[in-house]
């Protein structure tokens, strides 16, 4: 194991997240780094002396941009990570070459909150001990170098108690947990409910973990990046004589080990953009839908249902928005893989779309099951309500856009509901998941109002007259017409509820039909007017 020095360019190499610099010279590629700092305008200026600044929100030209750059120049920053947003690279290179200064150029659909963690992993990576030989990424020749260093069988877990990678080196004893585990790739029980694991993810650094029944100790270790828990390494205990060796070499593996796991996780995160694009495709492209459908290894001959989820909050694109969309992403997942052994799930936009099965003699009702869970469990990953709706069932691939666009009007009425009844979001009495049937006669009726209104439909029926009428006078003759159609033209019913005597409700509906020439005799004229009302009332809300 050698020493590294932590210079910029050994930083860039360990992040491997698609930078492109700027302006790469020998100088600015040996500066040294010391640490990761998130750029603020607003916030008070720190201390930024060797540090790399990831410029969240500044786009070349403006001032904030040119501003970062000034100050990064003059405190020694050692780089300034932006995204282009359509700025050429050459407008960046110049204003790099200009205030002397590293640029590098992340992809505009970089995630920042994994650019943060891949940064300050690197920086803690190339300060600390490298295993020769380990290609970033590789958690089985990583638990094998572990194994090597420690002298024990080594075992690398994520949070949910999924084996990331384990040793396979010969000779080293394991106990029958060991055995099981890695025949398993699952941990026996969850470390959410284990308490040796919450023993290391409490400890400072590598702690000895007693021996269970029948089985023997182990060293372990808890993995963390930026604050984050990327999971833990374990360690068949090598004995007494080795025990503090070993322990130490945990301790300064520690940040390489973080770097290994999320390089591990980057990968995943191909897997989860490419289903992304097929789960696209199949609700987006009708004529590739059957290609996508078949990539993804969907089983249609039932049908299939469109699950929306999204997170209610007042902005959005902020760090915190963007790490609780990915932690509903993985709860979506997680719930669809115990309820059906697979899962089909993706976050498109700000939105975490499901692909749901139709097996079963009710499958509405697992439906619903589903999406109850999902919203119970969600105050787990953000302190934000979670609404969840799910579309109709498409009974073949070229339904899916339907119940897509199904799942999304239900999702959108549901808002408009608790903003209507002045329910903050996530009010206990304010519906936050519901199936498309749920709400399928109003949501129809807001279709055949938007198909009234794009052709024209309305321009002649009295409506608009009465509005303004309505406006101009001050009268309440649009709401006697409502009361009308109502109660069916029933005159004490609609005076109770105008609050109004019935010579009054007489009056007017006298003046509505010879002002307005109404004829609220004829089935169908009312028909129209009622209809018309409705769907006007319904998209107002």
């Amino acid at each position: 194991m050698q020493q590294s020095a932590v210079r910029l360019s050994d930083c860039i190499q360990l992040m491997q997240a698609d930078l492109v610099h700027a302006n790469p010279t020998p100088e600015n590629l040996g500066h040294p780094v010391s640490d990761v700092l998130m750029y603020d305008p607003l916030d008070h200026w720190s201390s930024v002396d060797d540090r790399i600044i990831l410029a969240v929100g500044c786009t070349y030209g403006s001032p904030d941009f040119d501003q970062l750059l000034h100050r990064a120049a003059n405190s020694n920053a050692a780089a300034v990570i932006v995204k282009a947003h359509g700025a050429r690279m050459e407008e960046l290179r110049s204003a790099a070459v200009r205030h002397s200064l590293a640029v590098l150029v992340a992809p505009d659909g970089a995630d920042w909150t994994r650019l943060v963690a891949l940064a300050r992993a690197s920086v803690m990576g190339a300060a600390a001990d490298s295993v020769s030989g380990v290609r970033l990424g590789d958690l089985y020749a990583f638990a094998n170098a572990a194994a090597s260093i420690t002298n024990g069988a080594a075992s690398i877990v994520d949070p949910l108690g999924r084996i990331l990678g384990y040793s396979t080196l010969p000779g080293q004893p394991i106990d029958e947990l060991r055995r099981i585990t890695t025949l398993t790739l699952q941990e026996t029980t969850q470390p959410a409910f284990d308490q040796d694991f919450k023993i290391v993810y409490a400890a400072p650094g590598a702690v000895m973990v007693p021996a269970p029944d029948d089985g023997m100790a182990r060293l372990a270790l808890a993995v963390r990046a930026g604050g984050e828990l990327l999971g833990s390494i374990w360690i068949i205990d090598p004995g007494e004589k080795k025990r503090a060796t070993a322990l130490n070499a945990l301790d300064r593996m520690a940040p390489l080990a973080g770097l290994h796991m999320l390089h591990a996780r980057s990968a995943s995160d191909f897997g989860e953009r490419r289903n992304a694009d097929l789960i696209r495709t199949l609700m987006d492209d009708t004529p590739h839908a059957s290609f996508a459908a078949a990539q993804l290894g969907l089983d249609t001959a039932n049908g299939l249902a469109v699950a929306a989820f999204s997170i209610v909050r007042p902005e959005t694109g902020s760090l915190d928005s963007v790490r609780d969309i990915h932690r509903l992403l993985h709860l979506v997942t997680t719930v669809c893989n115990v309820q059906f052994g697979t899962s089909h799930s993706a976050l498109i936009g700000s939105v975490v779309y499901a692909l749901l099965p139709c097996n079963g003699t009710s499958p509405r009702a697992v439906h619903g099951r589903i999406i109850q869970e999902i919203e119970a469990y969600s105050h787990t990953i953000s302190s934000y309500p979670v609404i969840a709706t799910v579309g109709g069932i498409a009974v073949s691939v070229e339904d899916v856009p339907r119940s897509r666009s199904e799942a999304m009007q239900t999702m959108h009425h549901l808002l408009n509901l608790q903003a209507r009844e002045g329910k903050a979001p996530g009010d206990a009495r304010a519906p936050g998941v519901a199936l498309f049937e749920d709400f399928q006669i109003p949501l129809n009726l807001l279709r055949i109002g938007a198909f009234i209104e794009d052709n024209g439909l309305g321009g002649t029926d009295g409506i608009a007259r009465i509005q303004a009428r309505d406006a101009e006078q001050q009268t309440d003759y649009l709401d006697t017409l409502r009361a009308y159609l109502a109660s069916n033209g029933n005159i004490s019913a609609m005076a109770s509820q105008l609050h109004v005597h019935n010579n009054t409700v007489r009056y007017r509906v006298t003046r509505l039909a010879e002002d307005f020439n109404l004829d609220l005799a004829d089935p169908q004229k009312r028909l129209w007017l009622w209809l018309r009302l409705t769907t006007m009332d319904l998209a107002s809300k």
